[in-house]
């Protein structure tokens, strides 16, 4: 039996796949690993929610990346959006800020299991980093933030 990707109800597989670095380089980023598959509709669930509590739209700038593509980004070797485990996100409405306190409030208040969210500033780019697992299956509730090529811890619980 083959795993089968499903849309969410505010989340389509379009978007959680697409890349405009994919489509420029000609890169295939389809998912074909029944384990990816699989958690790339575990991240859809873990996002619809998300969307549904925060109450407005949600842009996925990123979501699954195939090796080759994670390397033409500049992504970490240990990624795991290469394994369908994260998602960098951006309010629609433009207030990143709100939307990084409200998903830490909202993650730990609730006690819900993730690995890490990050608050990650490039340039002028702000964007929320939310990771289900690490590569070894770990939910270690991890909140940090990255700015000017460095990560650093704001809590862990």
């Amino acid at each position: 039996m083959s795993a089968t990707l499903k849309a969410g109800q505010y989340f389509s597989i379009h978007e959680i796949i697409y890349s405009a670095t994919a489509e420029k380089e000609n890169i295939f980023n389809l998912p074909t690993d029944e384990k990816i598959i699989n958690n790339l509709n575990e991240l859809i669930s873990f996002l619809d929610a998300l969307r549904e509590a925060w109450g407005s739209a949600i842009r996925v700038g990123s979501g699954y990346r195939c090796p080759q593509l994670n390397k033409a980004v500049g992504g970490s070797t240990t990624s795991v959006h290469m394994i369908g485990l994260a998602a960098d996100l951006t309010p629609v409405n433009g207030k990143t800020d709100d939307f990084f306190e409200f998903v830490k409030n909202y993650l730990l208040s609730n006690n819900i299991p993730f690995d890490q969210i990050i608050d990650e500033h490039s340039g002028k780019k702000h964007w929320v980093h939310i990771g289900l697992k690490n590569t070894k299956g770990l939910q270690r509730k991890q909140v940090k933030g990255y700015k000017d090529g460095k990560y650093y811890f704001i809590t862990t619980k």
